[in-house]
């Protein structure tokens, strides 16, 4: 009676251990074949499609897709522009394949900044944050080649100001001091608004800076031109020169005494007047 016991005990656990053994099998198996575990799939090419073709696709080969986009303006909307992981990638079905699309209005972005960079150094910048060039003009600067404004429809943009993706930036860049001399126009004694008409004329740039020891300027426009450096004259009586495009110090006070301003320089009318024959090139006199 033992013994039949034994035996019987021993054949149900088999039959269990059995039992099991077959639905871990048929579980596994079945789950295979609803997750399609351990099949690969090559990612086709998604690029230049439409943004429902390229779902579909993937769809059809059992992945899962999140969509970005960004702006190309050389691109129809809702067109592929990239994707990851990219074409001919081999992954698991069921992957996460991001799809950037070309988007329907333009992203609009922060305006970097190219003031004193390279041509080459702005073009690539803007490039990188799908911006172009547009017209360029040169103008006198020391600074030869390097970007003196950024300008988007005719007014200057700052650094920051948020702008379109595909707009077009007109940049204004230096072209060296050249050979043209004019003789040092004479402003003191004039008002600040004064004193840049004409400097502007003449194709220079103004380093307006107060002067020593005086209070604070509170009103720059009407602040009046004590001195400037160089002056019109030298002190053999001699006019001086200077170049296009290159820097004249203005030394400006609020409120000066008529003896506070230099005048040791008004003996010639026509120093103020870049038209009057003044001028002169380096390439003639050589």
């Amino acid at each position: 009676m033992k013994a039949e016991t034994r035996q019987s005990f021993w054949f149900n656990l088999l039959l269990v251990i059995g039992i099991f053994t077959v639905i871990y099998i048929l579980f596994f198996l079945e789950l295979g074949c609803f997750t399609h575990h351990g099949e690969s799939v090559t990612i086709p090419n998604l690029r230049g499609r439409t943004m429902n073709e390229a779902i579909d696709i993937l769809h059809k080969n059992h992945f899962e897709v999140r969509i970005d986009s960004t702006f190309d303006p050389t691109v129809k909307p809702l067109i592929v522009l990239k994707q990851v992981p990219d074409t001919g990638s081999v992954v698991k079905t069921g992957r996460i394949v991001l799809v950037t699309v070309n988007s329907v209005t333009p992203l609009h972005i922060p305006m970097p900044n190219l003031v004193n960079l390279s041509y080459r150094s702005a073009e690539l910048l803007l490039r990188n944050n799908k911006l172009a060039v547009g017209d360029t003009t040169y103008v006198p600067d020391i600074a030869r080649g390097a970007i003196k404004e950024q300008r988007y429809k005719g007014e200057i943009i700052r650094a920051g100001d948020m702008i379109a993706q595909g707009s077009k930036i007109d940049l204004v860049i230096g072209n060296g001091l050249g050979n043209t001399e004019w003789e040092v126009p004479d402003v003191t004694g004039l008002s600040v608004d004064e004193a840049t008409t004409i400097i502007n004329q003449f194709n220079l740039i103004p380093n307006m800076v107060g002067r020593d020891g005086d209070p604070a300027i509170t009103d720059t426009p009407s602040a009046i031109i004590v001195d400037q450096n160089p002056r019109a004259v030298a002190e053999d009586g001699k006019h001086n020169h200077i170049k296009m495009g290159d820097v004249i110090d203005i030394i400006i006070s609020q409120n000066p005494a008529p003896g506070d301003v230099h005048s040791n320089n008004k003996d010639d009318k026509t120093v103020n007047d870049p038209d009057a024959g003044v001028k002169k090139n380096k390439d003639e006199d050589e």
